[in-house]
């Protein structure tokens, strides 16, 4: 293992990811004539692991698979405020059915925007850019303090995020991207405006190119929708309700797909949650929408999802549990001592990971 890489208990919940191993770019800003699908893939079969590159994901797949993509974009999340004479930064999570927003307050560091802010008690307001203001309610759930839900006056928040927000990120980039860097190939607009606060970051190693060669080789795409709420590196409870949808066209490819043997495998920890959530007690997946608050975990297992493409999650993520629910723990653990001795990049620009049966 090389010289300051922790063995892999590091990263299983008793310390951190070492620092040298974040993506603090993204892939195509590593060097000339780079692409997005410039990363490593580490590709699990079991406790058997192999190192290759995302372009061959190609020759991975045979035709027939399925790939679950998240059509969700990312948005513009962050935005400056005032909270009485304290700048802070509004994380914008989710929008609920209400019109209220659930949000996340922090203190800007000048390295994005990781440090957390006290507790604030109801009825806080939080100036907005160009005159609107938010009114924290009441804390989401009985989840604690860290994301109330709060509402907007005198502004369309939508509006506010186009016109003065910028992607949420955290200090281990280097500097702040266009948005243009955290969406997918495969993302859509809503026609509500609704999207991701954090980017569905599997899907971003795709371009067009490499679509385009896997349909040509036989293998299927299913969209679905699954609009992701804000994570950040001092929390790693599992998640929050999120808003999903699954289109009858994309269920009955799933259906179809499986009755003829192929494998169904999720674009993201997102797909997985959408898809999984659609599963009916029968065990057949039709068409789903609204909010989830599904937690895949060993215990759960999975019913329809075969493999995982996956980024490498950080030590306290619920995300782990999810790999083990697909492809056990011994594989999960195999996988991650690999992924720390062949020095892999973690985070959403990072290399990925593919769990095959």
């Amino acid at each position: 293992m090389g010289a300051g890489v922790p063995p892999v208990g590091a990263v299983r919940g008793r310390g951190k990811v070492p620092e040298e191993l974040s993506a603090r770019v993204p892939a195509e800003l590593r060097g000339p004539g780079l692409g997005r699908d410039a990363v490593r893939l580490l590709v699990s079969r079991g406790t058997r692991v192999a190192h290759r590159t995302f372009r061959e994901l190609p020759e991975l797949l045979r035709a027939g698979d399925l790939l679950v993509v998240n059509t969700s974009p990312t948005l513009a999340a962050a935005v400056d405020g005032r909270a009485g004479d304290a700048r802070v930064v509004v994380h914008f999570s989710t929008r609920g059915d209400d019109g209220r927003w659930a949000v996340e307050l922090r203190e800007p560091d000048g390295h994005g925007t990781t440090r957390a802010r006290a507790p604030a008690p109801a009825g806080t307001e939080v100036a907005l850019p160009g005159g609107g203001r938010l009114v924290l309610e009441e804390p989401l759930a009985a989840r604690g303090e860290r994301l109330w839900w709060a509402r907007a006056a005198g502004a369309d928040v939508r509006e506010v995020l186009w016109e003065h927000g910028r992607p949420i990120r955290y200090s281990y980039t280097r500097r702040d991207q266009p948005l243009s860097a955290y969406q997918t190939v495969f993302a859509l607009a809503s026609p509500d405006g609704s999207g991701s606060a954090e980017m569905p970051s599997a899907g971003r190693p795709f371009t067009a190119r490499l679509v385009a060669e896997l349909v040509t080789r036989g293998v299927l795409f299913a969209p679905v929708v699954l609009h992701t709420g804000v994570s950040s590196a001092e929390a790693h409870e599992p998640p929050y309700p999120e808003r999903f949808a699954v289109p009858a066209a994309s269920a009955r490819l799933i259906t179809a797909v499986r009755a003829a043997g192929g494998r169904v495998i999720a674009v993201g920890t997102t797909a997985v949650r959408a898809v999984e959530s659609a599963v009916g007690p029968d065990g057949e997946v039709r068409a789903a929408g609204g909010w989830t608050e599904l937690v895949v975990t060993p215990a759960r297992g999975v019913r329809v999802v075969d493999g995982l493409l996956t980024g490498l999650h950080e030590p306290e993520a619920s995300h782990l549990l999810m790999l083990e629910a697909v492809a056990g723990r011994a594989a999960v653990d195999r996988a991650y001592e690999e992924a720390l001795r062949g020095l892999y990049l973690w985070h959403e620009f990072g290399d990925v990971h593919l769990l095959l049966p």
